[in-house]
């Protein structure tokens, strides 16, 4: 008789309360990269990146794992690592620039790029009930953005840039899977983002403040607490169940916005992301029905 595999019961509650504490500090982060001011943005990405390098590390030496060992995944991970660079990059840059909730409402339009992206790169099959839910997407970006076709709307389009490097770089984590061990993975982000950015810290040394110094201490600590939050939460829960609550970092972020820097978004920016948060919502349920009926 075949034995069958082991049956791992979904912990929903536990999942959400990792997921929600992910959001929270993915929001601090932002804020706290806002609160770092006129520092240079290669010390603002080594910052965020160096604090989960070292916890990372501290992963791979607590199980034994050789971090630098060699792999068949090398191009793999490294492609990844340099795309999630890339939109760490402009998400920062568009922190800069924009409100906490729109900087944050624009790189959450990766899922959206992952669905397409994951049809071009990894040969998934289309799921055309989606079309309706990506323009939606696609028109609640626009209304962030809000084109004129001038200098001043390159903030924005680096927000969407985010997102779209962010999709990338999920899409490479989902063909890992099975491949490479999470830790590796994010390991080798934090690993190639801190090395690409040293030698422009090394030419344009920083001098920030004391606060500013804080604040680039608290980026890289709510990076990883985001980091791991998520991870925790689809360890808890099926993906299927949770990916949408991603999107309590949006509400997060539009809460510490107010509070924090009296941020009030125009109506243009609250439509345009009711339109990409209902657009996740329907494309998660979309991805629950195609799920369930392949079991």
């Amino acid at each position: 008789m075949r034995n069958s595999p082991p049956q791992t019961t979904d912990n929903l509650p536990r999942a959400l309360a990792w997921m929600a504490l992910s959001g929270l500090s993915f929001a601090f982060m932002g804020a706290m990269v806002k609160l770092s001011g006129e520092v240079a943005l290669p010390t603002k990405v080594f910052c965020r990146n160096l604090v989960t390098l070292v916890i990372t590390a501290s992963v791979a030496v607590r199980v034994g794992e050789n971090p630098l060992a060699v792999t068949r995944h090398w191009r793999r991970l490294l492609v990844r690592s340099l795309c999630g660079l890339a939109g760490v990059f402009l998400y920062f840059l568009a922190l800069g620039e924009l409100n906490l909730a729109d900087a944050s409402l624009l790189n959450k339009t990766s899922p959206f790029f992952v669905t397409v992206l994951a049809v071009v790169l990894l040969k998934e099959q289309f799921n055309r009930a989606l079309i309706p839910a990506l323009l939606a997407a696609f028109v609640g970006a626009m209304l962030v953005i809000k084109p004129r076709f001038d200098l001043a709307m390159l903030p924005a389009l680096a927000g969407l840039g985010s997102g779209l490097f962010a999709g990338m770089a999920y899409t490479l984590v989902r063909s890992l899977k099975g491949r490479e061990s999470p830790n590796r993975i994010i390991l080798n982000f934090s690993l190639v983002s801190c090395l690409v950015m040293l030698p422009l810290l090394i030419l344009d040394p920083p001098r920030p403040t004391s606060s500013q110094w804080l604040a680039l201490l608290g980026t890289g600590v709510f990076a990883a607490g985001g980091q791991y939050g998520l991870t925790y939460a689809y360890h808890h829960a099926r993906a299927s169940r949770v990916a949408v609550f991603s999107y309590l970092h949006v509400l997060f972020a539009l809460a510490l916005g107010f509070v924090i820097f009296d941020e009030r978004p125009d109506p243009a920016s609250l439509v345009g992301g009711a339109l990409i948060i209902g657009a996740a919502v329907q494309t998660h349920r979309l991805g629950r029905r195609e799920q369930n009926g392949n079991t």
